[in-house]
């Protein structure tokens, strides 16, 4: 919760759902440095969470923090990735549903680094054994290893993912990591020949070059230095400072022997990133025809000296043959291109398929699973490409499935609540989506068009046919389509698309190429076979299918990451940048889809606890329901009837200023009991001048007491020691109050001392001839009384052979006495009863709750109304019972019936399940037919109709029908506490 008043104006609102002015970017793009300047990286919109990148370390990702923020309720902390980690893992526990967090934002944003902080926290959180933290290890060194072989240094970033990354955690019921897989998107191969300036390829080259065994460097041919290869010198950067590529190596190498790759695996794995270094070290010159000739160079040797390529796990021998291909030099080299970013590319693939490998769960049994979705983020630079293209049209996907998600998560609490729903307007990306993918029109399929079809396609000609099927739309314009004004900004080559994020220009020129990803078409592929089919946009289209489909099948969260700013500076906010990055990750959006006419919603258990002190009715404990305590303290906090809404089982206030206002009443409230708790006494200076006198007063009268009272102790002495003298004489004067203690005595030692068991008859203790009489009397008593809670122990025992260890509740009734019956005065049995308990009974069709009274008899159980006999059953008719696992109270009796005319099953709910059920037992005489099942329960309606009863655990309990008509029965997770901890505490079971 937020703090005082002037607390709020220094740091910021922790939940922009609580700002005043939600709809004005300003106020956000304020809240977000205010927090900013206090190191305050982290801002809610209602459960999604804002990350800024603060350069720097804050010392917030501790153990000790870890701990703090395990098992504790969302908005009872400070905003934190471990509290959206936590309640992610709690609800996917208590639920036994899926989850995804989408972590998306800008290079350089800490999209990497907030998911391996998830990583991290249920690395520490989850339950450990060997076999876990193994699985554990593997998850979490499955990271260095992708970031080496797929992460480069850019100039926004040092160690940018260039491929968008999925992994699925799998966890059993217990709660444990038991195994994971990944799914990798679109990676950007091209930058494996060519980086633009201050740029680099990917992180392993460099770390095989500078930090690879003596050994391992002579074997692959290669030389301590990466100036001498071709590939990694493009972009004059092939140092870093910030970088250790040395110690990244290590890292590396640790993380393959973890993961169980074997060495075989291993050397051919960098002997292939060997052969591309290599590769580009290939030179060609023209002969006196004009065509390219390759000379016999020691990089051919080291090439032709490869042996095991590991992608298919099998050699392929180098060829004596020749293949001859007249191409010119600029051919030769596109060739020569083309074949080192397919080797790259196919083994990229094949490490993601052998970390899956390693990090499969072989137990069939059902998983829940929380997917991670690092993906690129929107991209926008001086000169955009294909690979910008791509990213720009994933985050239009993925910005209408955030979307949509969002507004269907809001409608559904809101239907839940009671609460009517008010639609949002927002801005549908679906005609720019459209604008890209839609078949036959959309800019993918000009592109493929051109790309496959016969004669001299270029990206020229792939230009012009956009301009002749896309001229007119309003998010589409080349130079040829703009107006005079817009024509400047655009280059003959360029188109630009007009995206939900802002506008973005694309340069044409390499989109055929990329988009073919194909070695040189008049080069034929000898003993590998080609494993592309279709187009790399087209491909790239399918697999987001494939992860909308995945996502769409999970409950979804976000974390929004953020740079704020271009220099990786500590400390300084970047206004422009960072008001463009909560336009483009859509946080205006779900701003307003969250707020939806309440800006703050809480359950009423919460928000009593924190503010019953306002109330004098409330405070300090209220007795009734917490939805009527909260109703109560509103009504004294004067809140008027627009400001709120009462849901189910929430309330829902209307503006933050009436939240704020409660909230700064509340630390005044705090101050007041804190004073009238620790007020301090004052002396006046009358009372200082007569402490003397008051003190000599007290001394006297304190030794006149202490002189009394010896006297006293000497007479009472003295009586004790005549009637001790006298004890066995007629009671008389002297001896009639020595008689008394010796009878208090007695039973006091007595009742500390009293027999534990019924066959125990030796401890009662031997009584002074005095008591003899009584202490006969009160054996016997006591040895009646003690046979009553035995024979409830008897009972109490068949009902934990039954239920311990198999229903969520039980051990909550375990200190609960069983009564004979609980029938009620209203009902007249027909027959003698044995027990009767009132149910709740459910009709068959409908699910309507009927009130009945449930009774047993001798042979039969009856299900009464009043007087009324509603349905007999016939224990030797009684196929069984079914309950289920969690705290709920619901039976269900399994009728055995033949005839269509016949009632079938009894739905019902007590109140009293375990008595009603052990006394059913007992009645019946049938004591292995109660079952204890999971999940749903399946019953007779009538003869040929079933139907089904299904149980899961929430935050609330709830009985309703189901949109598949089932009756849904959710209760809340109770906590096992036994209740019997030892002897003596069940001999006070047996008092109470």
């Amino acid at each position: 919760m937020e703090g005082c008043l002037t607390a709020r104006d220094r740091v910021g609102i922790q939940d922009f759902v609580l700002l005043d002015a939600y709809t004005s970017e300003s106020a956000v793009l304020d809240n977000l440095r205010k927090r900013f300047n206090e190191n305050l990286i982290y801002t809610y919109i209602g459960t999604l969470l804002v990350s800024v990148n603060p350069y720097k370390e804050l010392g917030i990702y501790t153990k000790k923090q870890m701990d703090i923020y395990m098992g504790v309720n969302y908005f009872e902390l400070p905003p934190h990735i471990y509290a959206l980690a936590d309640n992610v893992y709690r609800t996917m526990l208590t639920e036994a549903n899926n989850h995804f967090i989408l972590i998306s934002g800008e290079s350089g944003a800490g999209k990497t680094e907030a998911s391996k902080k998830i990583l991290q926290f249920y690395a520490v959180s989850c339950p450990s054994t060997k076999l876990l933290d193994n699985v554990r290890d593997r998850l979490l060194l499955s990271n260095p290893v992708l970031e080496a072989f797929g992460n480069a240094k850019t100039l926004k970033n040092d160690n940018s993912s260039r491929f968008g990354k999925y992994m699925d955690i799998q966890f059993d019921h217990m709660g444990g990591a038991v195994g994971g897989h990944i799914l990798s998107y679109l990676l950007e191969k091209s930058r494996v020949v060519h980086q633009n300036h201050g740029e680099r390829s990917f992180h392993i080259f460099y770390q095989l070059v500078e930090g690879g065994e003596e050994d391992l460097l002579r074997w692959l041919g290669l030389e301590r230095n990466c100036q001498r290869y071709s590939y990694l010198v493009q972009g004059e950067c092939a140092k870093v400072s910030s970088v250790n590529d040395k110690s990244d190596w290590k890292t590396v190498r640790k993380a393959l022997s973890v993961i169980e790759f074997s060495e075989n695996n291993i050397e051919s794995l960098f002997a292939i990133i060997a052969s591309v270094l290599h590769l580009g070290n290939v030179t060609f010159v023209a002969d006196s025809q004009g065509y390219a000739t390759l000379n016999n160079s020691p990089e051919i040797h080291w090439l032709s000296t490869v042996r095991h390529v590991g992608l298919t796990h099998r050699k392929i021998e180098a060829r004596s043959e020749e293949v001859l291909s007249p191409f010119t030099v600029d051919h030769a080299v596109y060739a020569r291109d083309a074949l080192a970013k397919a080797i790259y590319g196919r083994t990229f693939t094949w490490l993601v398929n052998e970390l899956n490998e390693s990090l499969e769960n072989k137990d069939s049994s059902r998983k829940t699973v929380i997917g991670l979705l690092d993906i690129y983020g929107f991209e926008v630079f001086s000169v955009n490409s294909f690979e910008q293209f791509c990213i720009n049209y994933c985050n239009e996907k993925l910005q209408q499935l955030f979307i949509q998600l969002t507004l269907k998560s809001e409608q559904e609490e809101y239907e839940m609540e009671g609460i009517e729903w008010e639609s949002v307007p927002y801005f549908n990306n679906k005609i720019i989506c459209d604008l890209v993918e839609e078949k036959f029109k959309g800019i993918i399929s000009v592109l493929d068009e051109e790309c496959l079809r016969p004669g001299e396609a270029t990206d020229m000609t792939f230009l012009e046919k956009l301009e002749e099927k896309m001229g007119g739309h309003p998010h589409f314009v080349t130079h040829k389509l703009a107006d005079q004004k817009t024509r400047k900004t655009l280059e003959r080559g360029d188109f630009r698309l007009l995206h939900y994020a802002g506008e973005v220009t694309y340069c044409v020129v390499g989109f055929l190429d990329k988009n073919n990803d194909l070695l040189y078409r008049n080069i034929k592929e000898v003993s590998v076979p080609r494993t592309l089919a279709g187009t790399v946009a087209t491909q790239f289209k399918s697999s987001l299918v494939g992860l909308t489909e995945i996502l769409m099948s999970k409950e979804p969260w976000y974390v929004r990451c953020m740079k704020p700013n271009e220099g990786k500076q500590p400390g300084h906010f970047d206004d422009v940048l960072v008001r463009h990055q909560v336009k483009y990750l859509g946080l205006m959006e779900h701003l307003r889809v969250r707020r939806a006419g309440f800006a703050y919603r809480r359950r009423y258990e919460i928000f009593l606890q924190r503010y019953k002190p306002l109330c004098p009715d409330t405070w300090p404990n209220w007795k009734g329901t917490a939805a009527e305590g909260v109703e109560c303290l509103i009504k004294h906090l004067g809140y008027k009837p627009d400001e709120y809404k009462m849901g189910r089982t929430k309330i829902f206030i209307r503006h933050p200023r009436t939240l704020f206002s409660t909230e700064d009443a509340f630390e005044v409230c705090k101050h007041d009991i804190t004073n009238m708790m620790y007020k301090p006494i004052t002396l006046s200076a009358c009372v200082v001048l007569s402490a003397t006198k008051i003190e000599t007063c007290w001394r006297g009268m304190k030794a006149r007491r202490e002189r009394e009272k010896r006297a006293w102790a000497v007479k009472v002495i003295k009586r004790f020691i005549k009637g001790f003298m006298t004890r066995n004489q007629p009671a008389c004067v002297d001896n009639t109050e020595y008689l008394a203690f010796v009878r208090q005595n007695y039973l006091t030692r007595l009742k500390e001392n009293l027999p534990k068991t019924v066959l125990d008859k030796n401890t009662w203790l031997t009584p002074p001839p005095i008591m003899q009489e009584v202490s006969r009397s009160r054996e016997l008593s006591y040895i009646s009384v003690f046979c009553l809670p035995h024979l409830q122990l008897q009972i109490k025992g068949l009902t934990s052979s039954i239920f311990k260890g198999t229903k969520e509740n039980y051990p909550h009734s375990v200190g609960i006495p069983f009564v004979d019956t609980r029938i009620s005065k209203a009902y007249k049995p027909h027959t003698f009863p044995q027990y009767s308990v009132p149910v709740v009974k459910y009709d068959r069709n409908g699910f309507r709750p009927r009130f009945r009274q449930l009774i047993y008899t001798g042979s039969a159980a009856y299900l009464v109304e009043e007087a009324k006999i509603k349905q007999r059953v016939e224990f030797n008719n009684l196929k069984g019972v079914s309950v289920s696992t969690l705290s709920d109270n619901f039976l269900i009796l399994h009728v055995q019936c033949e005839d269509i005319k016949q009632k079938g099953d009894l739905v019902l709910q007590c109140d009293y399940l375990f008595e009603a059920l052990t006394k059913l037992c007992l009645v019946a005489n049938k004591h292995n037919f109660i079952k204890v099942v999971q999940g749903s329960v399946k019953f007779d309606i009538q003869p040929g109709r079933e139907g089904f009863v299904d149980f899961k655990s929430g935050q609330e309990t709830m009985i309703y029908r189901a949109k598949n008509g089932h009756l849904m029965v959710v209760s809340m997770t109770l906590k096992t506490v036994w209740p019997f901890n030892s002897q003596n505490e069940q001999i006070h079971f047996l008092n109470y």
